[in-house]
């Protein structure tokens, strides 16, 4: 359940804004409480997680940001020296803290690690930055939107090669449900600028936005799906798009539709309501950039009202410079679908009537043995591609994995080791959508070669639900890997790491368990859907909670990482000892001065 203050931020400010409209804010007021069954008051937290202080409140510039995962690039695939994980640490990985997001029943922003803090997003528009070892409040900055998107830490590329922050003030970035685009200091948690990426009352911002070389390029999507399920609704005007914007300042270089003609009327439903097209082909990925090429490409989503056209569950590749469609490669072809199409006899429901089989998932660009470039996409029909991006999008091989569905294949993000690839399958036993498939669900994570398609290994869900409510065993959230192992937060709300070689599982972890987080208060996990874990410097970072689409709330951050064993030296006997990570200003009864010895 929603917390009353949430519910009131919807309206107000956020994803029910349009349906708040109407209401003046003492009914808005009324409504959240009506809801909720309790009063505003009743839902601020009793606790509040610490503010650091001394050495906790330190920025590391030492920790500078790295130009990995959502925000850089959707490889997904974190080096050791990065990570500072082995595969043999992964078996003996701990609980180290958990943050509560008050009020929430989702966590779906990806944390960004950097200076030593955590940077993460939440349902009621809070951003944090916390001490990456203990969870105190570095600083804390509130939006008016949910922050869905990762957070992303600018980086700047050196003569050297290597990846370091801009001279000044150090930025992060962020998308909001508003389809709002923000720039906040580092550091100060102060707001830069704001700017809106697209005037429909439905845009969002689901995938990350992508930084490269001083500029922003924006994925919008849009909640216009579920608003044609209102019969009385003008289904559709709303088209996908990317947005260039300068990091310096949010201003807009270039805007790129999906759909380059604007919607107009094309027929009358039974009820007198006008039906426009085309619409939608919303992009939810995060751009991938091909600075060789000078191209972004992304994926799109199905068109939202008849006739389908040819820019829906397509691949699109567009200039850097000015946005230009360089080309464009449909995968799947008659694709329109609403919210509409799960009710009975709405005149809203497109002919097509799906399959919405969305290209959720952020492409990778690979270069294989032979030299050879290809772009890896995943969809949620099940399908796994390479296309070549040098003949405009034609299709290398194609490898089935999962049955698909509308919330069945590759949802949010694949990951690629060397080159071999992770496809993560949602597959829900029940869709909730009324359809009939032609085989059963085959959820789990499956390894193919990037270079030929043909399948390495598959690792079928294990099913632990026992019947509770919205669970599922499949994997809807993003994967990631490091060496030797895989990341998959699963929608039974369990993490399992994979050793990436075989697809056994080493390691998992189960995150609907009730944790006493930083502030005191407990809170609980519940399926992992959107963002996957994050690692660096030994820790990996994970939200938990995807109370929405019949999975399981939850509302919080996890942080686990090995017990550490550090040499510290006695200044005082000089005798250097191994011991678990700890801070002793008394040994023994004799107060002395320790070290650590790296």
């Amino acid at each position: 359940m929603m917390s009353a203050d949430s519910i009131l931020a919807a309206l107000t400010d956020g994803i029910m804004k349009e349906q708040g409209a109407g209401l003046t804010p003492h009914d808005r007021r009324q409504v959240a409480e009506y809801l909720t069954g309790a009063p505003l008051d009743a839902n601020k937290p009793r606790l509040s997680p610490p503010r650091c202080t001394g050495e906790a409140s330190r920025f590391d510039e030492a920790q500078a940001p790295v130009a990995l995962g959502w925000g850089h690039e959707n490889a997904r695939f974190t080096p050791e020296k990065v990570a500072g994980l082995k595969r043999a640490d992964v078996p003996r990985l701990e609980l180290k803290w958990a943050l509560e997001f008050p009020g929430a029943i989702r966590a779906r922003s990806q944390p960004a690690i950097a200076y030593g803090a955590v940077y993460v997003g939440s349902q009621d528009g809070t951003v944090y930055a916390l001490d990456l070892h203990t969870g105190c409040v570095r600083w804390s900055y509130r939006n008016s939107a949910e922050v869905r998107t990762a957070i992303v830490l600018e980086t700047r590329q050196t003569s050297g090669g290597t990846n370091s922050t801009v001279t000044g003030i150090s930025r992060l970035f962020f998308g909001d449900m508003n389809a709002r685009v923000h720039a906040v200091d580092a550091k100060q948690g102060k707001a830069l600028w704001s700017v809106k990426v697209d005037d429909h009352p439905n845009a969002t911002i689901t995938g990350t936005p992508t930084f490269h070389d001083g500029v922003l390029y924006v994925p919008v999507s849009s909640l216009e799906v579920t608003t044609a399920a209102d019969a009385k609704y003008e289904c559709c005007k709303f088209r996908g798009a990317v947005v260039a914007l300068n990091a310096d300042t949010g201003t807009v270089r270039w805007k790129a539709h999906t759909i380059t003609e604007e919607p107009k009327p094309v027929r009358t439903t039974s009820l007198g309501t006008r039906i426009f097209a085309p619409s939608g082909a919303p992009v939810w990925n995060s751009p991938t950039i091909d600075a060789k090429r000078g191209v972004l490409y992304v994926g799109s989503g199905e068109n939202y009202s008849s006739p389908a056209n040819d820019r829906s569950d397509a691949l699109l590749a567009f200039r850097l410079r000015d946005g230009k469609l360089v080309w464009s490669r449909q995968l799947l072809a008659g694709d329109a679908w609403n919210v509409a199409c799960m009710m009975q006899n709405n005149p809203n429901c497109p002919d097509e009537n799906g399959p919405d089989v969305d290209l959720a998932s952020g492409t990778i660009l690979d270069t294989l043995p032979s030299g050879k470039e290809v772009l890896l996409a995943g969809q949620k029909n099940g399908f796994v591609y390479a296309v070549d991006p040098d003949a405009g999008g034609n299709v290398v091989w194609k490898t089935r994995v999962g049955r698909g569905g509308i919330q069945g294949g590759i949802h949010f993000g694949m990951a690629l080791e060397g080159h071999r690839l992770f496809a993560p399958i949602s597959d829900l036993k029940d869709g909730h959508d009324g359809r009939s498939y032609d085989s059963p669900p085959r959820p789990g994570l499956y390894a193919l070669d990037a270079a030929t398609g043909k399948p390495i290994w598959s690792a079928p869900a294990e099913d632990d639900c026992k019947g509770r409510r919205f669970c599922d065993p499949g994997i809807s959230a993003a994967v990631t890997a490091i060496p030797g192992v895989v990341l998959a937060g699963h929608m039974d709300g369990v993490l399992r790491a994979y050793d990436s070689e075989t697809g056994r599982v080493i390691w998992k972890y189960d995150s609907t368990r009730e944790v006493r987080t930083v502030s005191g208060a407990t809170a609980h996990g519940g399926s992992f859907g959107g963002p996957g874990p994050v690692v660096r410097d030994g820790y990996i970072v994970v939200n938990s909670g995807y109370g929405l689409y019949f999975h399981m709330p939850g509302n919080v951050l996890l942080v686990f990482a090995p017990p550490q064993r550090i040499a510290f030296q006695d200044t005082q006997s000089k005798n250097c000892r191994s011991m678990s990570f700890a801070r002793h200003a008394r040994i023994g009864g004799t107060s002395r001065s320790w070290k650590a010895v790296f």
